[in-house]
Order: C-alpha cells, then sequence, then structure tokens
C-alpha cells in the first residue's frame, strides 16, 4: 500500500494556491478529497490515506480556484492521471498559472 499527498503552487503570483478542492478517482469513482491547506498541501485523500496498485487521477478544480481569486482562466480543471505501483509515498505536484499548468512527480 503506498500514500498520496499532493502540492499545488500558482506560479503566476509565487504563493501556495489555497483551497483548491482536489478529488482522487480510481476509474470513474470517487475515493475522497479535500482543498488545498495555506501551504497548498493537501494529504490522507482516503480512510488510512493507502492506495493499492493501479491507476488512480486526482482532479483539481481551478475553475473555482481562480474564479474565487476574480480571475479568468483556461482550464477550469486539471486532471492529472497516474500509476501506483510499489509501496512508497506518491506526491503530485500541480504548478499553476491561469493559462497553463505543468506537473510531475515529487517526493
Amino acid at each position: 500500500m503506498s500514500s498520496l499527498s499532493t502540492h499545488v503552487l500558482d506560479v503566476s503570483v509565487g504563493r501556495p494556491a489555497v483551497g483548491v478542492a482536489v478529488s482522487l478517482l480510481q476509474e470513474g469513482r470517487l475515493l475522497g478529497g479535500g482543498t488545498t491547506d495555506a501551504d497548498g498541501r493537501l494529504k490522507g485523500f482516503v480512510a488510512g490515506s493507502l492506495l493499492a496498485a493501479g491507476t488512480y487521477s486526482l482532479r483539481f478544480d481551478t475553475g473555482s480556484y481562480f474564479g474565487g481569486l476574480g480571475r479568468e482562466c483556461f482550464y477550469p480543471e486539471v486532471v492529472v492521471t497516474f500509476s501506483v505501483g510499489a509501496e512508497g509515498h506518491y506526491h503530485v505536484p500541480l504548478l499553476l498559472a491561469a493559462y497553463g499548468y505543468s506537473t510531475y512527480r515529487g517526493s
């Protein structure tokens, strides 16, 4: 079993993206979620916070985040699909701007 966390940074202002709603899904089924904290982080998506091997998606509600700031955005949601294999920690950061984003496997 593996653990999962994310960190969302709004690179357009150089700060953590606070209050971004994030959902964890597997094969379209909602497993859990929450909102990013004051540091733009979210841990503990599901009870016990452990994931079995498989393919998962994180859905970030970027439209509501930018809308709450009175800013337009091009991507109203960002979906990152990734594979969990061996046991360990999986960290999926999102670098976010109103008209673009990037992600990678963090540590």
